[in-house]
């Protein structure tokens, strides 16, 4: 008998809005929570998650990592699969995928003048 594969994803959001610390909405409603991860001292990745079961009008009750300070206001999709926040900064999409019934988005901050 074999597995079931995950549902596809689709595209990344276009945008994601500054909610509340660490947690952001797109442009479908959909609310996403921001987990920083620090792999060494010079590099960070950033996971943003969309939990399917998270409804528009329901806030998750706080961000699961405090290392989400520094995060901007807005994201909007970059052309070559990156974000670019509203401080100018450009963001790699890592990842796209989904984990059981959990949308995922990985990020990586790319450093200053990277274009």
């Amino acid at each position: 008998m074999e597995a079931e594969a995950s549902p596809p994803v689709g595209s990344p959001p276009c945008c994601l809005w500054f909610q509340s610390p660490g947690v952001y909405k797109d442009e479908k409603g959909r609310i996403w929570v921001a987990v920083a991860l620090q792999i060494n001292p010079s590099h960070r990745a950033r996971g943003i998650e969309a939990p399917e079961s998270t409804l528009p009008n329901q806030m998750p009750r706080s961000p699961r990592c405090p290392l989400v300070s520094g995060l901007p206001t807005k994201w909007e999709l970059y052309p070559g699969r990156r974000y670019q926040g509203t401080d100018s900064r450009l963001w790699e999409i890592m990842d796209h995928g989904q984990v059981i019934s959990t949308e995922n988005l990985i990020l990586k901050r790319l450093p200053s003048g990277s274009h």
